[in-house]
């Protein structure tokens, strides 16, 4: 597929342009995901969940693990349940109030984890290498947007 030059196209191509390649990129992520979390021996959901408690500073409940994820709560407790099971995760008490379990992800399965991420996180990053750093920054921008976009109509959808 063969791009037309950006000097040539109204903001309304260039506009669906980003949208096909964002559909088209999210459809790749989904498959990757898939794909990384049967190697692992994971549900896609599972592998998602550790992603998210790895860049959010924990340990975290079963509450914030659903708000986190979109899950009830039900769901979330068997999701640690199966991340405990894994060896991805494990629960504590919390010691301000008993009642509280802590979920934390646990050090067990990390070389494992890392081993896998390492050829498509390396992919990944050089993905980015001719990009100058204004690029960048607007790619960073345009992703966080996204990503708020997203979460808001997810909470919409649920709402509905």
């Amino acid at each position: 597929m063969e791009a037309i030059p950006l000097s040539n196209r109204t903001r309304a191509e260039l506009v669906a342009a980003v949208a096909t390649a964002a559909r088209r990129h999210h459809a790749a992520y989904t498959l990757f995901n898939q794909a990384m979390a049967e190697r692992l021996g994971l549900h896609p959901t599972d592998l998602q969940c550790v992603s998210l408690l790895g860049l959010e500073p924990g340990p975290h409940t079963i509450g914030e693990i659903a708000k986190l994820t979109g899950l009830t709560a039900g769901a979330a407790t068997r999701l640690v349940d199966r991340l405990e099971k894994a060896g991805l995760a494990e629960r504590r008490p919390d010691a301000h109030d008993r009642r509280k379990m802590l979920v934390s992800l646990t050090s067990q399965r990390s070389p494992e984890v890392d081993a896998a991420w390492e050829t498509p996180g390396r992919a990944f990053n050089q993905a980015l290498d001719g990009f100058a750093d204004d690029e960048l920054v607007t790619i960073q921008r345009y992703l966080q947007r996204t990503t708020e976009v997203g979460n808001e109509q997810t909470a919409r959808l649920r709402q509905s």
